[in-house]
């Protein structure tokens, strides 16, 4: 049972001590939880430890909803992330990988700071609310998407305007 201060902290003690492919299931599932920074809705996921001769190899995936704001309307938005991982915790330093995992002493293994950071490799770096989002106008700040304000863009003084034609 996970402790509600530490929720993704889990024993693997009982694994360490089986044969060579033994792995374990360990299901996660939150309505709300928070991440540092990051905050997750309707988080579900399944954490699987499996034995290898080197050490804990831990395969993670996991999906959850999160809150966005959209770049080009700034609204707020739902957004969904999918995300899978795979991380070695090793016996010894021998068999450490680069990300320098190590079975901890009292065997329990806390991903936590590991979900945050995969989730957030899944939060796209200019988030937009809908792909035909008009975002605001450069004018007056009218969000576009809910109705428009008349402004329309001046025509450019530019020698290559003409240009633009050509497209049509």
């Amino acid at each position: 049972m996970p402790s509600p201060k530490k929720p993704f902290r889990f024993n693997v003690g009982f694994i360490i001590h089986e044969e060579v492919g033994y792995n374990h299931d360990f299901p996660f599932a939150f309505d709300d939880i928070k991440l540092e920074d990051l905050e997750l809705r309707y988080l579900e996921g399944i954490a699987n430890v499996g034995k290898t001769p080197q050490g804990l190899i831990l395969q993670g995936d996991f999906s959850a909803e999160t809150t966005l704001n959209c770049v080009r309307c700034l609204t707020d938005f739902d957004h969904e992330l999918d995300w899978s991982f795979t991380e070695l915790y090793a016996f010894d330093q021998r068999s450490e990988t680069e990300e320098g995992l190590l079975i901890p002493d009292d065997a329990h293994l806390d991903i936590a700071e590991m979900l945050r950071e995969y989730a957030l490799l899944e939060v796209p770096i200019s988030p937009v609310c809908k792909p035909n989002c008009k975002g605001l106008c450069p004018e007056c700040g009218q969000n576009l998407n809910e109705k428009d304000c008349g402004h329309r863009p001046e025509q450019s003084d530019s020698p290559f305007a003409k240009l633009k034609d050509l497209l049509k």
